[in-house]
């Protein structure tokens, strides 16, 4: 049975809040919670047949097979493609509401910092293990790009830098405890900004000294402020470390890789991704395609040497060459909008086309890897595209990310969606 628990995101123990009910220990947990009711969805059910044998002592038939799944980029059925498409908004809309939950304790974390600064820290303990259970649970996992409103851009930003930090270290292997003190510094890793003036929280180039200096104050309070908190081991560390950088170009102590706590090395890395998509109001954004190039590239000022390799080198396979996003020009001409990336084939990610004879709620969704002959020629800027071909696709110009998990017990396999802002 496919059903929702009308229950907040963090006051259950499963990954999502609309799920199959794959076995009887889920039904026990479910009991465990004390909801009275659960919303039942029969079309998105598994129909089973009855064991034993019918009223005449004949043995029940055996259920149908399930007809083969329609590969998205052959999909010549409008019903189908809109069926798929409403499935999709349907899981993005949960995403949504999970990473507004999300948002909500963190915004309450940051009331808290000043008045009750130990409530804060175990606030921010519970969230990020809460989204590490999450992120452990079984099932595939797959990044979600959502709309986030511009006035949130430091909630954002914290909860990018935690995402996509936590789940490099869900790739890299990390165990419960240590995925959770990563997630808990990166939550926190700016709280220093909170005693800067508003102008010097985002670094410029037009800044003077003073100015400079100013902005890298801000590791030094978020220090003493985790002191108050009293944070400790890797999450310290990450407050402490993340703007150090492996060559020993970064600050406050001009540390090198070898003396760069690994949390603060992951978080060093998601901060300056998040940075050079997400800048500051007088800022450039880069799309997600040049900032991972910019990341790569050996002696770039803000690129490959600057960071542990490996790490790195993680970074680009889980977020994909072309990271969900990215606005390319296929190699038959075609604008398309980067939906998510394939782990394996980097260089084939899912994309949402923009054709002029679709309208835009029955668009095409082409899986590139089952598309021999067509591929991606350029990623290019969305200020590039004509204005009819941006309007369809609707690029957002703020990059906001957050995570799903594909139920198992479920035929209904639910890619990434970006909606129109």
């Amino acid at each position: 049975m496919y059903i929702r628990l009308d229950l907040g995101w963090m006051a259950h123990p499963f990954p999502r809040s609309s799920f199959c009910i794959a076995d009887a220990s889920q039904i026990e947990i479910i009991r465990g919670l004390g909801v009275q009711s659960v919303t039942w969805f029969p079309e998105r059910s598994t129909p089973l047949a009855a064991p034993g044998a019918d009223a005449s002592g004949a043995r029940a038939a055996p259920p149908p097979p399930a007809p083969p799944a329609v590969p998205v980029a052959d999909a010549g059925d409008v019903q189908a493609r809109r069926t798929l498409l409403r499935e999709q908004r349907q899981a993005l809309e949960e995403c949504q509401a999970q990473y507004d939950e999300a948002a909500a304790i963190l915004r309450e974390v940051n009331t808290l910092l000043d008045p009750q600064p130990q409530h804060a820290a175990q606030q921010a303990h519970a969230l990020a293990a809460a989204l590490g259970d999450k992120m452990l649970a079984e099932g595939e996992l797959c990044i979600r790009l959502l709309s986030v409103a511009g006035s949130e851009r430091a909630v954002a930003h914290a909860l990018n830098v935690t995402v996509l930090s936590m789940l490099l270290g869900r790739t890299l292997g990390l165990p419960p405890d240590a995925l959770c003190e990563l997630g808990s510094g990166a939550l926190l890793h700016d709280i220093g900004k909170l005693d800067l003036p508003a102008r010097v929280h985002f670094l410029e180039d037009s800044f003077s000294s003073a100015e400079q200096k100013a902005h890298r104050d801000h590791v030094t309070l978020g220090v003493q402020r985790a002191q108050r908190m009293q944070l400790g081991g890797a999450a310290l560390a990450v407050l402490a470390q993340h703007h150090e950088m492996a060559d020993g170009s970064g600050y406050p102590q001009r540390r090198v890789l070898e003396t760069i706590h690994p949390a603060a090395r992951l978080v060093a890395l998601v901060n300056r991704y998040d940075n050079l998509c997400n800048p500051g109001p007088r800022g450039v954004p880069l799309t997600p395609h040049e900032a991972v190039s910019v990341l790569f590239t050996q002696g770039h000022a803000q690129g490959r040497g600057k960071f542990d390799a490996a790490i790195l080198g993680s970074f680009i396979r889980m977020m994909g060459v072309y990271p969900a996003g990215s606005v390319v020009q296929l190699s038959d001409e075609r604008y398309a909008l980067v939906m998510q990336v394939n782990g394996t084939r980097p260089l084939q990610p899912l994309v949402l086309v923009y054709d002029p004879q679709v309208p835009r709620d029955e668009a095409l969704l082409v899986d590139l890897e089952q598309e021999p002959g067509l591929g991606i020629r350029r990623s290019l800027a969305p200020t590039k595209l004509p204005l009819a071909a941006a309007t369809y696709l609707a690029p957002r110009p703020r990059v906001s990310y957050f995570f799903d998990i594909v139920d198992p017990a479920c035929a209904i396999a639910e890619p990434l969606m970006a909606e129109a802002p």
